[in-house]
């Protein structure tokens, strides 16, 4: 059986450290772990790629989205996309799965902890920000998608998730 690399055990750490319950996935360099956002229930798994010193966090949370909507989905996640700078939203056709997706190299096979934690939080608050704009275009009847602004709908404020003070962490 494959032991599991320095990387993905000093990410087992710092999630540890963070009094966040994860699963090492046996075999692999993989952990999964859960949160409860704001808006949605975020299922987390991260992958360390030793040969690169790269870390990847992926988000995701589950989402039917009907056949008209769904050419309205896909651009509303690419423009949410031009919007960020780390990071990239996704929809898993096939899983039906709401995802966003963040990796960093870094120089060192032990990870540093901030920016581990940095990347856990950015993709559990960006997805958590776009599932009320998606919400939004699968609630639209397939007769008036067409009339959707989704430039003008990214704009909507009362639609994003209250950013948690630092004495009270959300989803932490």
């Amino acid at each position: 059986m494959k032991r599991h690399s320095r990387q993905i055990l000093s990410v087992e750490e710092i999630f540890g450290k963070n009094g966040w319950h994860t699963e090492l996935v046996e075999g692999r360099d993989v952990l999964r772990a859960g949160f409860e956002a704001h808006h949605t229930r975020v299922d987390l798994t991260v992958q360390a790629f030793p040969e690169l010193n790269a870390l990847s966090v992926v988000s995701e949370s589950p989402v039917f989205i009907a056949e008209p909507q769904m050419p309205a989905v896909l651009e509303l996640l690419m423009r949410g996309n031009k919007q960020l700078t780390l990071g990239g939203f996704e929809y898993d056709i096939d899983r039906e799965m709401l995802v966003f997706r963040i990796t960093n190299l870094f120089e060192r096979e032990v990870y540093d902890g901030d920016i581990v934690v940095s990347m856990v939080h950015c993709a559990i608050a960006e997805l958590d920000r776009i599932v009320p704009f998606v919400a939004t275009v699968r609630s639209t009847p397939a007769d008036l998608i067409d009339d959707l602004d989704l430039e003008r709908l990214l704009q909507r404020e009362d639609l994003i998730p209250p950013v948690p003070g630092e004495e009270e962490e959300e989803f932490l």
